[in-house]
């Protein structure tokens, strides 16, 4: 007689946002929503490839979603991420920074691992299978 097998389920770990926005980020991306008059669904926010350290942040208006996309809705503001920028901002938080001579989003991720000293080009390694920094 063999022993019944008993399977017992493991609650599922909470999957890591993407992203996460201050209150002043999402303030100012509705800002710029409200004067688009509709013609977008939201912000796309990715990573392209160049610049001294290897890799800059990219924004721009999202007129559609792509069918892979990542979307993230935080506090009234849709986030759509491209699916190959993922992996390199898992845990990123975007918030929105104004100075007495310029106003900006900063990312503040914990897969950077440095920044030129234009602050335009970062590296950045993947984030860990379990969603972790390594750092």
């Amino acid at each position: 007689m063999t022993a019944a097998r008993t399977t017992t389920t493991r609650p599922r770990r909470e999957r890591p946002k993407v992203l996460r926005l201050t209150d002043a980020a999402a303030a100012r991306i509705h800002e710029i929503m409200e004067k688009s008059d509709g013609r977008f669904i939201g912000v796309r926010v990715g990573v392209k490839n160049g610049g001294c350290a290897g890799m800059s942040y990219t924004m721009d208006y999202a007129e559609s979603q792509n069918q892979l996309d990542e979307v993230v809705e935080d506090k009234g503001v849709r986030i759509l991420i491209d699916p190959k920028a993922v992996m390199f901002l898992i845990g990123t938080e975007m918030d929105y920074a104004r100075e007495k001579l310029a106003s900006r989003f900063i990312f503040r991720n914990p897969n950077q691992t440095e920044a030129c000293g234009c602050g335009e080009s970062v590296m950045i390694r993947p984030a860990s299978p379990n969603g972790e920094s390594d750092a």
